[in-house]
């Protein structure tokens, strides 16, 4: 009686446990909730142009933000978005953009479900805004098609949200090279990306991606995305700047110094792996496009190419001769060839009838 008692015990706790424990290890990390949302600033930079694109520059910068509106039985969220700003180039061009819509993704699988927020180019994608905050340093796991690996889960990110200028964050990088053939050309591409979320909802605090494109005649250009959020409706966790010794992803360097640097090292990567392996990411595009800019639709999608060496500096314009052809007509009397308008010969001087 003893013994049936404590089986009997024992399965009910069996029974209480498993699905609570099951519960616990599928929510292991937060579930996007309706309301939840975050705005943002972008920038989008073209520099450092080479050969044809030599001292040619693009700046496109825009305000945006993504909101969950709903959540499904199964694990997907709706969510809507949008986003509006400017883009001008060197040459002169300006044009203002804006878009808003909506899609949904999964909290179970962190794969777009239906629609994207206007990310072009990429077959069943990650959501670039959010991933499993439980995740450990060493972890690895995806933002759009790139892989990215848990480099801290306690970094300490620059933003003006926080009364210490600082916010705690889940600091990830990937870095991977493409083949680019869009409008702008076909190009080498080497790029890092360097991301931050916020380590209690696992959403985007930040990133930096940088690219360098590059080709055999020695044109090419850098591209650097910048994004930062503004304002969140979850509460973020302030923390104090990092020591100038300090080896986490964040710094105390000037971010025009760190992408300076950060761009010399991926020149350099970019070298030795054209010399050692030629990879190539089929169906990859190198910024995260939102937004995605006025006429692109391949990367960079902020603007139309440059019409690039189109007209030869320095070059004289050529002269245009009119000739007019008149016909002409023998004279009745003596002959001579003349003009068919002429009422007088100019040789006998007899009238033209």
């Amino acid at each position: 009686m003893n013994r049936r008692l404590l089986l009997f015990a024992f399965a009910i706790s069996v029974a209480l446990i498993v699905p609570s424990t099951a519960m616990a290890s599928g929510a292991s990390h937060y579930v996007p909730q309706p309301g939840d949302r975050f705005a943002y600033s972008e920038s989008v930079l073209l520099t450092n142009g080479r050969g044809n694109y030599s001292s040619y520059t693009e700046e496109g910068y825009y305000n945006g933000s993504i909101t969950v509106t709903g959540v499904q039985s199964n694990g997907t969220e709706n969510a809507s978005y949008q986003s509006a700003g400017i883009y001008q180039n060197s040459l002169g061009q300006e044009y203002p953009w804006s878009e808003a819509g909506s899609f949904t993704f999964s909290a179970v699988t962190f794969l777009y479900v239906q629609g994207t927020d206007n990310q072009t180019g990429y077959v069943d994608p990650y959501v670039w805004f959010y991933i499993d905050n439980g995740l450990a340093r060493g972890s690895s796991f995806s933002l759009l098609d790139t892989a990215m690996t848990v480099v801290s889960t306690d970094d300490a990110f620059p933003l003006a949200l926080s009364s210490t200028g600082y916010v705690s964050s889940i600091f990830a990088e990937g870095n991977g090279s493409y083949l680019r053939n869009d409008a702008y050309g076909v190009f080498n591409a080497v790029y890092n990306w360097k991301a931050y979320f916020d380590p209690g909802t696992g959403y985007i605090l930040g990133y930096v991606y940088t690219e360098v494109d590059s080709d055999a005649a020695g044109d090419g250009f850098a591209l650097t995305d910048t994004v930062t959020d503004t304002q969140t409706t979850f509460a973020l966790t302030s923390t104090t700047a990092p020591s100038s010794g300090s080896t986490s992803g964040s710094t105390l360097l000037p971010w025009t110094l760190v992408v300076g640097l950060v761009i010399v090292a991926i020149v350099v990567i970019a070298v030795v792996i054209a010399v050692v392996v030629a990879r190539r990411r089929r169906g990859h595009r190198a910024i995260p496009q939102h937004p995605s800019a006025p006429a692109r639709g391949t990367m960079p999608t902020y603007a139309p190419p440059p019409p690039v060496n189109l007209i030869p500096r320095d070059q004289p314009p050529v002269q245009q001769v009119v000739i007019r052809e008149t016909v002409k007509v023998p004279c009745q009397y003596c002959g001579t060839l003349i003009d068919s308008t002429a009422t007088v010969c100019p040789r006998c001087g007899a009238t033209r009838t």
